[in-house]
C-alpha cells in the first residue's frame, strides 16, 4: 500500500513546536491560533500512528518517534525552502534558460543587439535561438519548445499574444544603374516584365507579396527565389533583377549608394514585427526584459529607417 504524502504545513507546525517547546510560542511564530497548531500536530500523529510530542502542563517535550521525525522534517522543509529560493532567484535574475524563436532576418539584424544588452543583465542565463520562418515559430510556441518568438504579426491566431515592436514596408531595391532607380513609382506593366528577387516561397513574406501583387493585378511569374536577405541584396546589386525587401535591412547598402529603394506602388505593403508567446502565459522577469529590449532596439531601427512614403 502506497504511503500517504505528508502535509508540509503539519510538518512545519511540528518542527516549530519542537524548536520552541511551546504551542503558544509556535502559534505566534506561524501566525496561527494555538488550536490550529494543536489540530495540525494531532492530524500528523494520526497519519503516522505515533505520538510525537508529550504535553505536560504548558511544557512540551519531544518523544523518541518525534526526534526521529524531526531530523527528516527539518531536511524536507530545508529542501522546500531551497527550491522556493531557487525559483525566486530564477524569476528575479533570470539565471535559467531563455528559448527564443526568430526568423532569419530577425536573427541577423535584430537579435545581436538585443542579446548583447540582455547579457549585461542576465549573464548566467542559458540562451537558445531557434531560427525558422513564420509558420515554424507558431508551431514551436504551441509545442512549448520555445518561450518567445520574434516574428511578423500572425493573422488571427488567438492562441498567441502579440507584443508590437515596429512596422516596416516592403520596397523594391535595385542597382543605382537600373532603369527604375530614378523613378518615383514603377509602372505596373514594367513590374510584370522585370525579374524580381524574392524571399523564400514558403515564407509569410512571400505570401504577403503574392497577395499584394494579385490585388494589384500583377502576375508573379518571373522571379528568383532565395533564402537569405544578403543574397537578395547582392544579386540586386549586379542588376540581374530587382529585390523586394524592407529598406532597414539594406540600410548600409542604401547609405553607401550601392542600392536604391523604390516604393512598391501608391499603396504600401506594411508589415508589423513583434514578439509572440502563448496566450495566458505569465512571463518571467528575464522574458519580460527580453521583450522590452526588443522594443527598444525596434525603436532605434524605426528612428534610423523611417517608413518610406510612396509617390
Amino acid at each position: 500500500m502506497k504511503a500517504a504524502i505528508l502535509d508540509s504545513r503539519q510538518l512545519l507546525a511540528f518542527v516549530t513546536v519542537a524548536r520552541r517547546g511551546s504551542f503558544t510560542l509556535a502559534a505566534k511564530d506561524l501566525f496561527l491560533t494555538q488550536s490550529a497548531v494543536s489540530h495540525a500536530i494531532k492530524a500528523l500523529e494520526d497519519e503516522l500512528g505515533h505520538r510525537l510530542l508529550d504535553r505536560v502542563g504548558k511544557r512540551v517535550s519531544i518523544t523518541q518517534a518525534g526526534e526521529q521525525l524531526l531530523v527528516h522534517a527539518q531536511r524536507i522543509l530545508g529542501e522546500m525552502e531551497a527550491a522556493r529560493a531557487g525559483l525566486d532567484h530564477l524569476a528575479n535574475w533570470g539565471h535559467g534558460r531563455l528559448r527564443v524563436g526568430a526568423s532569419v532576418t530577425a536573427c541577423q539584424y535584430l537579435l545581436p543587439t538585443v542579446l548583447r544588452e540582455f547579457r549585461q543583465s542576465f549573464p548566467k542565463c542559458i540562451i537558445r535561438i531557434e531560427p525558422g520562418d513564420h509558420g515554424r515559430q507558431q508551431e514551436l510556441l504551441r509545442e512549448g519548445q520555445i518561450d518567445l518568438a520574434v516574428m511578423l504579426k500572425p493573422d488571427g491566431d488567438r492562441e498567441l499574444t502579440f507584443v508590437p515592436m515596429f512596422e516596416d514596408q516592403l520596397c523594391f531595391v535595385a542597382s543605382p544603374l537600373h532603369p527604375w532607380a530614378g523613378l518615383p513609382q514603377v509602372p505596373r506593366a514594367q513590374v510584370a516584365q522585370e525579374t524580381l528577387i524574392l524571399y523564400n516561397k514558403s515564407s509569410f513574406t512571400f505570401r504577403l507579396l503574392a497577395d499584394y501583387f494579385r490585388e494589384e493585378r500583377v502576375a508573379l511569374s518571373n522571379y528568383i527565389e532565395l533564402g537569405a536577405m544578403e543574397a537578395i541584396k547582392e544579386l540586386a546589386k549586379t542588376g540581374v533583377g530587382v529585390g523586394v525587401i524592407a529598406p532597414w535591412v539594406a540600410r548600409a547598402e542604401i547609405e553607401a549608394g550601392s542600392l536604391v529603394s523604390i516604393p512598391l506602388g501608391s499603396r504600401p505593403l506594411v508589415r508589423q514585427w513583434g514578439v509572440c508567446y502563448l496566450r495566458g502565459r505569465r512571463l518571467a522577469l528575464g522574458e519580460e526584459t527580453f521583450v522590452g529590449l526588443c522594443q527598444e532596439v525596434a525603436q532605434q531601427v524605426q528612428a534610423n529607417n523611417p517608413v518610406p512614403r510612396s509617390a
